[in-house]
């Protein structure tokens, strides 16, 4: 029998591999698997729990531990990496990086690796990053990820810890008064709905958050220049991406309130995001797409881009590297399943991008037909 591709999922900033019971690949590892499936061809799905926001780094040495532990001796081995997740992959499979406390032989499986696939990677940094290393903005961060894995682990946070959320976050213009104590008061009260089991889990995870942001100044568009000039392509891997763009918000905070103090929520973060990272660095800009890839771009999100479009958390120019594999209308979750539809899907991002399972479906045939032919 033919040894299994492996196909590594790598999350991105305050994504995690599974917390509180939920799977956070959950909808991309079974889309993967039932494709590989259908091919008659074996595969083994994996997601790699890497430290939420600690250094690129730091973080491509969890990935290279994990997988140096879990790949075997032989058989195809796939990256794909969520935001900053295929970041730590370039990192890690370019033939110049030096991981300082890992020896060579533990990188023995990078000769395996065919294809690396960055999904909404800011493969050219983000504005965001430089609001997230304030204070204010290290402490929205912190929100958003709790708002994350409590969402995600059941389904949405109960009344009153989503009442202390509102408060912390306040309005968008008031982002810069976050308070402290608020937060402390919603993470308790969040935390009893995600049950006992998970409680120490999360805990360890935000933790992480609080005591380790050495990755965010690393997703600057400055540094981003320095990460590209000093990290080489494999020429044994094919590089590829998928790029997506979300709507500008519009005035739907007022009818979103009406309808539910979560859906208000949820449209303040976004709005606040996607306001955030529409900002075009003037020193370090990204580069223009090439003209067919303008052109498969423009079809696929209905208009011609522009420097400020991005998904809500990273620019849409800044996250082409290689092939472009799939482009379209989806929020930066979307991506990875989570958004609103039937089954077990979960939105928390009201971004109005509209993106649906047939398209979710879509993307995955396209990263999959790579995975096979590599």
């Amino acid at each position: 029998m033919a040894e299994p591709h492996r196909v590594y999922l790598i999350p991105g900033m305050f994504g995690f591999g599974r917390l509180a019971g939920y799977d956070y690949f959950v909808h991309l590892r079974r889309a993967i698997a039932t494709r590989f499936r259908d091919a008659g061809v074996p595969v083994i799905v994996e997601a790699i729990p890497v430290q939420p926001t600690a250094s690129i780094r730091r973080r491509a040495i969890r990935v290279a531990t994990v997988i140096d532990a879990t790949s075997g001796a032989s058989g195809p081995i796939h990256l794909l990496g969520h935001s900053t997740g295929g970041l730590d992959a370039r990192l890690l499979l370019s033939p110049t990086t030096q991981l300082a406390g890992l020896p060579p032989e533990k990188l023995a499986w990078r000769d395996r690796v065919r294809s690396l696939v960055s999904v909404n990677t800011p493969h050219h940094g983000t504005p965001l990053a430089a609001f997230f290393a304030t204070v204010s903005g290290t402490r929205l961060l912190y929100a958003i990820s709790l708002l994350t894995v409590t969402t995600l682990s059941v389904g949405r946070p109960g009344l009153a810890a989503l009442a202390k959320l509102v408060a912390a976050l306040g309005t968008i213009d008031e982002v810069v008064g976050v308070n402290v104590k608020l937060l402390d008061e919603a993470t308790g009260l969040a935390l009893r709905f995600v049950g006992e089991r998970g409680q120490g889990e999360v805990r360890e995870w935000l933790t992480g958050i609080r005591e380790d942001q050495g990755g965010i100044i690393q997703l600057m568009p400055e540094a981003m220049d320095l990460f590209n000039a000093a990290t080489e392509d494999s020429s044994d891997v094919r590089y590829a991406c998928v790029a997506t763009s979300s709507p500008p918000p519009g005035p739907v905070r007022f009818v979103t309130s009406v309808r539910s103090p979560y859906s208000a929520l949820s449209a303040t973060v976004y709005s606040t995001l996607y306001g955030i990272t529409s900002r075009q660095p003037s020193r370090y800009p990204y580069p223009e797409p090439a003209p067919a890839t303008e052109q498969r771009l423009s079809a696929a999100i209905g208009r011609t881009t522009t420097p400020s479009m991005n998904d809500g958390v990273v620019p849409l120019r800044s996250m082409l590297w290689g092939d472009l594999l799939w482009a379209g209308r989806a929020d930066h979750l979307d991506v990875v399943g989570h958004f609103a539809g039937t089954g077990d899907h979960v939105d928390w991002l009201s971004s109005g991008a509209h993106f649906d399972d047939a398209s979710f479906q879509s993307m995955a045939d396209r990263v999959v037909e790579l995975l096979l032919a590599g």
